[in-house]
């Protein structure tokens, strides 16, 4: 029997300028995937009587539930640097909100079929953007870094046309805190559209930072988040490709797995986008580029303000205390990883190893993984290393021994692609544990394995 889901959407009170109301484009034959059902459960969906048929027509977006009244949001946002004034979910569907025993969370459909916003395009993800997502979005979950989860993944039964040429049709279903970016805010922003910043804001605050008193509030809340959130992507190698200000999310959680990698051999530069030619989201410089967006975000936030010059002050001194803030989240998140505390020289020890292994080329994550082998390989860091008496204890369950890397998932998206979903489920099952030891995803890629074209792809 279908699933029951309680949908209480509450973006729909907004006004009608904020989301276009329609249903998804039925496909033709349906077949589950994966579901998650771990998440289900932290969700307070009850699945037991739920067939893999049910699953598939609800989670393709066949059979809408009646209760539901689906909808894709309209946004806006800078991308690669260029702003353009409408963006929206031009490959996605919301099918509603629930209120879970964890908070409010938002169920949407990417790769449903077209939208008002979809300009020109076909609304429709292929098998490869769908499992990459899911897997990645689980690995960051099991290592404890605010993300969209994914709760299924459906092929459509379905051809699409890419550059590659005709490939399975899949959409994903994923869950999130909400899908309000900073493009969000900047849509109405670039519009002068006071009053629906207003409720906007007011929106947020009540969904999201309730001890948020005004937006400025908001805006410090929010910062903090993201300060926070990635330091984490940095502790773990990770390269999000496309930190466009509409895959910013307000809540703080991690969204929008394009060309995103954990990277192998550790250098700061490394780009993981095949058209982020300058390297505007390149590893190291996503705190900057963080600041860089919560600036956008403050310029929209300003013109509710009732004092303008005195908004820009004050929105300008706030954000100006990002720098340091982004310094000392780095900081939190490095010194567990050599089991040491927080200080300023557990930082410049963090930072020495992590200039040797730049020179050295040495993978990040499996010098993390084993720092006592590090008395090989750097061996004055490591005498200075031991001497500050790190906790083995700590820093041996604080780094991981496995992540999804890319290498890995392409193999499993070429084995899908030919309908063999195996590599996908096995390494789906060892990323639900990534500290404990796994040789079949614990190596880097040999010459002929390493992926060199990275696109969002869906």
């Amino acid at each position: 029997m279908p699933i029951n889901i309680p949908f209480d959407t509450t973006y729909l009170t907004l006004p009608a300028r904020f989301h276009s109301k329609l249903n998804a484009t039925p496909v033709s034959a349906p077949t589950l995937i994966a579901f998650n059902h771990a998440l289900a459960a932290e969700l307070g969906l009850d699945t037991s009587d739920m067939s893999d048929e049910d699953a598939a027509n609800l989670f393709s977006g066949n059979n809408i539930p009646a209760n539901a009244t689906p909808f894709a949001q309209v946004y806006a946002g800078h991308q690669f640097g260029g702003f353009s004034p409408q963006l929206g979910d031009g490959r996605a569907l919301h099918l509603g909100e629930i209120a879970a025993p964890s908070g409010r969370v938002d169920i949407q459909l990417k790769g449903s079929g077209p939208t008002p916003y979809s300009r020109n395009g076909d609304g429709r993800a292929w098998v490869g953007p769908v499992l990459r997502e899911y897997l990645m979005s689980c690995a960051m979950h099991a290592l404890d870094i605010p993300t969209t989860q994914a709760l299924a993944a459906v092929t459509t039964g379905d051809f699409i046309g890419r550059e590659q040429g005709r490939l399975p049709g899949a959409i994903l279903t994923r869950t999130a805190a909400s899908h309000i970016r900073v493009g969000t805010f900047q849509y109405f922003a670039a519009q002068r559209d006071v009053e629906a910043l207003e409720k906007l804001t007011a929106y947020t605050i009540n969904r999201h930072y309730p001890d948020a008193n005004d937006p400025l509030q908001l805006f410090e809340m929010v910062m903090q988040k993201h300060a926070t959130l990635v330091a984490k992507w940095m502790s773990v190698g990770f390269i999000h490709g496309v930190m466009n200000t509409d895959n910013v999310a307000i809540a703080g959680e991690t969204i929008d797995y394009g060309p995103c990698a954990f990277m192998d051999s550790y250098h700061p530069d490394t780009v993981f986008s095949s058209i982020d030619r300058q390297g505007r989201y390149a590893y190291s410089n996503q705190g900057p580029i963080t600041h860089w967006n919560l600036a956008q975000f403050a310029t929209s936030l300003v013109q509710i303000m009732p004092d303008t010059d005195q908004a820009i002050e004050d929105f300008t001194a706030r954000l100006n205390q990002f720098p340091s803030l982004f310094d000392a989240e780095w900081a939190k998140a490095f010194a567990p990883k050599l089991g040491l505390p927080q200080n300023d020289a557990t930082t410049a020890l963090a930072k020495e190893l992590l200039a040797q292994m730049a020179n050295a080329g040495a993978d990040f994550t499996n010098t993390f993984n084993a720092l006592d082998e590090t008395a090989t390989t750097f061996p004055d860091w490591y005498a200075t290393w031991r001497a500050a008496d790190p906790d083995d204890a700590l820093w041996r369950k604080t780094n991981p021994a496995i992540i999804p890397r890319t290498h890995k998932i392409e193999q499993a998206i070429v084995a899908a692609t030919s309908g063999d979903f195996e590599p996908f489920h096995a390494m789906l099952a060892a990323l639900h544990d990534p500290f404990t030891p796994n040789a079949d995803y614990a190596h880097p890629p040999e010459e002929a394995e390493k992926v060199h074209q990275t696109f969002c792809g869906t």
